[in-house]
C-alpha cells in the first residue's frame, strides 16, 4: 500500500493517520539494497516491539495494521502466522 492508504486506513480506524509510523514502517522502501524488500526489515512481532518503543501503544495499533495490511499484499491470511522476526518473514516466503 502507499503511504496515503496506510493514512486513511488508520485515520478511519483510529482517528488519526500516524504518517510518523507509516513512515517508520517504510523507511526502507525503495532504497538501493532492499527496493520492496524493505518489508523483512520491520514487517515483523520484533518491529511492532520496536513501535511500542517508539510511538506507544497507539501507534503499535497503527504499525500493526500496516503490517497486515502489507503482508496481505503478499498473500498472508488472517489465519497464518504472524512472522516474529527478518528471519522469519524471510522463512514464510516473503521478501
Amino acid at each position: 500500500m502507499k503511504l496515503e492508504e496506510h493514512e486513511l486506513e488508520s485515520a478511519s480506524l483510529f482517528g488519526k493517520p500516524y504518517t510518523e509510523v507509516h513512515l517508520w514502517l517504510d523507511e526502507f522502501a525503495g532504497t538501493p539494497e532492499f527496493g520492496m524488500r524493505h518489508r523483512r526489515k520491520r514487517h515483523h512481532r520484533e518491529g511492532l516491539r520496536q513501535a511500542e518503543k517508539l510511538f506507544g501503544w497507539e501507534g503499535v495499533l497503527a504499525a500493526r495494521l500496516h503490517i497486515i495490511s502489507d503482508l496481505k499484499e503478499e498473500g498472508w491470511k488472517e489465519n497464518d502466522r504472524f512472522p516474529e522476526d527478518e528471519a522469519d518473514y524471510v522463512r514464510m516466503g516473503f521478501f
